[in-house]
């Protein structure tokens, strides 16, 4: 993590020439008045099988297991103080699922002149199953943003900083397939905060 973003109050108050001076620095969060109606419940709905699978060359095709697995997000648009939820179900497979996890990652680029570096971090990691998991299950997924490393999505001329979710399938016989899902995150005030 790279880019940091702090709004930072320092009071000074100045004493007599044989006293020192009192000085104190408080951070504090800033927060938009964007209204609950406007923050739109846009249901992500996905499907993950071996013929919507990106990056896979097409002599490997042949050796990438029989699944279909299908689920949604509840809102692509979300409210950084409420859990990102919803869940996610093996329709079928062919091989033994070893895990499930749902990678969050924050994705920073910077802007200089005609060229952008990205770097992406993962921020968290959440296991949605182990073992042999049952088909036609909903699996729930209920994730609450961790604090330290995690911002409303900010765009500027300069920087960006961005997030992601990853839903990661490992089978037991060391496949592994990511399907990524941009998210954006907003704040939105409730009657206790604002």
């Amino acid at each position: 993590v790279y880019i940091n973003i702090q709004y930072i109050v320092t009071v000074e108050m100045m004493r007599s020439m044989l006293s020192k001076n009192i000085k104190k620095s408080m951070e504090f969060i800033v927060k938009n008045k964007l209204q609950k109606d406007k923050l739109e419940k846009n249901k992500v709905e996905f499907e993950i099988t071996p013929e919507n699978l990106k990056n896979v060359q097409k002599q490997n095709t042949k050796h990438i297991p029989e699944f279909n697995i299908t689920g949604h997000f509840d809102s692509g648009v979300c409210n950084i103080e409420q859990p990102f939820t919803g869940n996610i179900c093996v329709e079928k497979s062919d091989q033994e699922i070893k895990s499930i996890e749902l990678q969050f990652v924050r994705v920073e680029t910077c802007i200089y002149a005609d060229t952008e570096i990205r770097e992406a971090t993962e921020v968290q990691n959440i296991q949605l199953a182990d073992g042999n998991i049952c088909q036609k299950f909903d699996i729930p997924i209920y994730m609450i943003f961790p604090r330290l490393f995690t911002c409303i999505t900010t765009v500027s001329k300069a920087f960006k900083v961005e997030f992601e979710v990853n839903v990661v399938v490992l089978f037991k016989d060391s496949h592994m397939l990511t399907e990524n899902f941009p998210i954006k995150l907003v704040r939105v005030p409730t009657k206790n905060n604002f």
